[in-house]
Parts: structure tokens; sequence; C-alpha cells
């Protein structure tokens, strides 16, 4: 096994892994960025849900209750992002999850993270949709909301809308630069500044380096490009800082795997998993009422038929986000779209998505797809780690976990008061007929899994303390969405990343003190 050394391992190369490799080289730093899955370009992504093609860089993991859809390639879930970025409501910050105690640390408000969501808002950056901007599909979940009497919004999101060609295939990556993800912007910058990314090498363990001056030993397997379930090789680099961000999903089972050599982890790794609450809906639209009651008609005559066209995510209702509500009765309902390969996921029990499953899936252009981000209560937990990787890869881009989700009477009361809202706006005048992708307990599916190691001020009840260092092992950060404390109501990416930009300068301090001469201030990125 082939040894090397770096000032500073980074661990994934998603939001939590990209932003803090670059401040760090850009300081100055020698660093070193593992990344499991393969490096893919514009021209790398192809329109077709063909095997071999998107589940190149998607991983769907399919756990006891809980099915969840991730990024596994350079660049993280932001080459598959659907880009919407929209900052936590202040009352996410207070929220206690009914433990009588808030979840977040103290000292860590909307306010104070407002001036890291700037950075972050400009380094991609976030643009402004206006209603020119918006799809088909969001326009007409924007008229439902009218006619209900309710408001709708256009989202944020991270897209350049000069160069978009609103062709709906974010999923798969996007192969016209469009879609800021962090292939353009963060990890150019750190390359630029002497970072080295290294694709297809999948961290196994991070333990105590032998080495005189050096904090830790980083394992990993090299894998094949063609088959990345196949290990071709192996190595270990010695550091004196690691930034752990394998994603929420990944990052636990680095550290469980590692609690022995490490003289063990707190216990909060593993436990809290949220799923930001997410709670997918279809409304079959009824063509001839969208018609008749919504006056919307497309050029060609269809009344809607139009569930691919367009940008996956443009409007939500924010009606709910009301602080003076009860906790697990908040939520956004954002019109999204997912290709129909997706669909393998819902299994709901109603009728309509059994013995007529098929004539229902016949129609999907008339769907209007709708998620729920509403608040959870933190309930999933991973079982014993499995001997390599994050989880047992059934093939590529399919992988069985030991996360096991069953939701608290809060999250049902949430996802229940959504289901009900969702049906008054869009089942009002014959417009739809709305079903849950997943009415059963064990069949829950999300894209946003977070707080698996997350941060807080309570040991009994968090693994990092507020600047995002692991208890009782210094130098040994995780950045990535497993350090958000809850769910938040709204798509996380924005919020993981400016979390990962307030947690540089604490790792460029750790790196200070065993002698590494980093600085901080480094600009936005520029590519």
């Amino acid at each position: 096994m082939s040894a090397r050394t770096a000032d500073v391992v980074v661990v994934g190369s998603g939001f939590g892994g990209a932003i803090p490799a670059y401040h760090l080289a850009a300081g100055g730093a020698s660093v070193v960025v593992l990344e499991r899955g393969p490096r893919l370009r514009a021209a790398d992504f192809v329109q077709d849900f063909r095997v071999g093609t998107y589940n190149r860089h998607v991983d769907i993991i399919r756990g006891d209750g809980v099915s969840v859809v991730a990024g596994n390639c350079v660049g993280g879930s932001s080459v598959a992002y659907f880009a919407a970025s929209l900052r936590a409501p202040s009352f996410v910050f207070e929220r206690r999850g009914g433990t009588g105690r808030r979840l977040w640390p103290a000292s860590l408000s909307r306010a104070s993270l407002d001036p890291w969501y700037d950075r972050v808002e400009e380094s991609l950056p976030v643009s402004r949709l206006d209603w020119p901007d918006i799809s088909y599909a969001g326009g007409v979940w924007a008229a439902a909301c009218r006619h209900a009497g309710r408001t709708c919004n256009p989202v944020p999101v991270a897209v350049d809308t000069a160069r978009c060609t609103d062709c709906n295939w974010m999923l798969s990556g996007c192969r016209f630069d469009a879609k800021r993800s962090l292939l353009l912007n963060y990890l150019p910058a750190a390359e630029s500044h002497g970072a080295r990314v290294e694709p297809l090498h999948e961290v196994q363990t991070i333990v105590p380096s032998p080495l005189g001056g050096y904090r830790y030993a980083v394992t990993y397997h090299v894998l094949d490009p063609g088959d990345q379930c196949a290990v071709v090789g192996a190595g270990v680099i010695h550091a004196r800082v690691v930034v752990l961000a394998a994603g929420a999903m990944g990052t636990p089972v680095v550290l469980r795997r590692s609690a022995a050599a490490l003289g063990g982890v707190p216990d909060a790794v593993g436990r809290y998993f949220s799923g930001n609450g997410d709670r997918v809906s279809v409304a079959v639209m009824n063509e001839e009422r969208v018609r008749a009651v919504l006056g919307l008609s497309r050029p060609g005559g269809a009344a809607y038929d139009a569930a691919h066209i367009g940008k996956p995510i443009t409007t939500a209702s924010f009606d709910r986000l009301d602080p003076a509500l009860p906790e697990f009765e908040r939520f956004t309902l954002q019109q999204i779209y997912f290709p129909p390969v997706t669909n393998t996921l819902a299994d709901a029990g109603d009728a309509s998505f059994g013995v007529a499953k098929r004539a229902l899936r016949a129609r999907w252009r008339s769907w209007l797809t709708m998620l729920a981000m509403t608040e959870d209560g933190n309930e999933g937990v991973f079982g014993a780690p499995p001997p390599v990787g994050d989880f047992f890869r059934v093939a590529q881009g399919m992988g069985q976990s030991s996360l096991r989700y069953r939701p608290s009477a809060g999250t049902l009361r949430g996802w229940s008061l959504a289901d009900r809202e969702l049906r008054s706006v869009l089942e009002r005048d014959g417009l739809a007929t709305v079903r849950p992708w997943a009415e059963e307990v064990g069949q829950a599916v999300t894209a946003h899994p977070l707080s698996s190691c997350r941060m807080g001020d309570d040991p009994a009840t968090s693994a990092l303390t507020d600047t995002n260092e692991l208890r009782g092992r210094q130098g040994l950060f995780v950045t990535d969405a497993a350090a958000v404390p809850t769910s938040l109501t709204v798509n996380p990416s924005l919020t993981v990343a400016a979390l990962a930009e307030r947690a540089v300068p604490a790792v460029v301090a750790r790196a200070r003190e065993v002698g590494v001469p980093v600085r901080t201030g480094a600009p936005l990125p520029v590519t």
C-alpha cells in the first residue's frame, strides 16, 4: 500500500468538500481531495437513462424504511441536483424537535449565517428567476395556487439562464454548463491553486497517523473506472488535518468503521438522520379542467401535458413557512420534475398506483410532481458499517444501506398536513387527482439526506462542535450535509455550502497549530 503526505486531506468533492478545498489551497496548504466517483465533464453527460449513463454518477440507496438518491462523482450531488438555492427560514435555527432544547448551536442563527449565504450566492452564482423563466409546469402550479387563494413564487436557482436550454435533464448532469455545479467554480479554482482532485478513490478509514507531525492516516481503495464495484488498488495519505465530506450517507459510515482505531467516536455519529422531511406526491392533471378552470394552454392546444418541459424546479408556495405555526406544521410545497426512470421508487398502496399503475404512468406527461419539505424528527439510525464502502453495492448506482428510518408522530403529522394542503389546492374544482409516491411507512424517498453526524451544543445529541470539529478529535472536521442539525423546510444545498464556508476559519486555525503556513481571506473563486 503506497503512502503519501499532505497538509489537508478532503474526503468528498461536493459542497462540503469543494469549498474547504478551495479556501485551504488558495491559502497555501497542500490539499488532496479524494472522491469516490468518476470525473465527468459536460460532454460526458448523456441525455438518456440507459444503464451506464446516469448511474455512473447517481446512486440510489435503499435502507430499511427509506430510499436515498445521492451524487457519486467529482462535484458530488451538485452535478445531479436541481439547483434550487434557498436560505433556510429563521425559525429553523430555533428548532427543538420535541427535545425541549435548541438543536442548533447557540452561535448559529439565520442572521449569523447570512454573510456566508452571501458568499455562496455570489460564488456559484445564484440567479433570481422571473416569471418568463418559469417552466409551464411551474406556471400551472402557480395558477392553481392563485385559484385556491394561495401565493406562489419563483425559486432562486444556481443556473445561467442565458445558457439554459430548458431541456429538463439536470439529473443527468448539464451538458451545456448552464447549471452552476461545483465543476464550474470552487473545484477548478481549488485546482488552480494546486489542490489535487483524485476521482475513483473510496476512503475506508481515518485513523491516527504514526508519522511525526501528522495527525491522521486516511486509507482508501482505488476503483476500476469501468466497474466501480471493483477495487484495483489501495493507498494511504498522512494528513495534518482531515475534512470529511463524504455525504450524509458516507460520513458516519467512515467514522464508525474508524471508531476502534480512533479510540471511539461520539454516540451521535450515525444517529439522527433526516431526509429533510421530503414528501413527494404526484398530481395527475385533468387536461380539460386545467383549460376550463385555469384558462391555460400551450401552443398546439394542449392544456398541460408538459411535465417534461423546462427546468425541474421553478416555483414554490411558502405560505406554510410561518414561524407562528407549531413545530412539525411548517413546510414548503415545490413544483419539481422527476424523470420517468425514478418512478421505480414510487410504490404507493393506493389502487391507482397498483392495479392501474401502468395506465397511470402512461400519462406521465400530465403529471405535476410536487415536493413537500417538512420538519421531520431526525429518526434515522445507521447500523453496523459494511467491511468496505459506504454501503453494500448491489450494482453500479444501486446499493443497500444499514440505515433504518421510522417516521415519528411529528413527522407523520407534517406529511399529513402537506398532503392535505396539496389536495386542497390541486383537487379544487377537479383540477387533478393527488397521490403521494409512497403511502407506506417503509417507502420514504429523499434526495436531501442530512444530520447523520450533526453539530450542536449538547454532546449527548450532537457529534460535532459548533465549528464542525468532531468531538474529542482535534483536526478532524465534518463539513457536509451530515453536519446540518435538522431538516430545513427548503432545499439544503445553499445551507450546506454556507455552513462549509463558515467552517473554514476553524479548519485553518487547526492547520496552523500544527505548522501549516495557511492563510485565510481567499477571495471568491474565480475560474
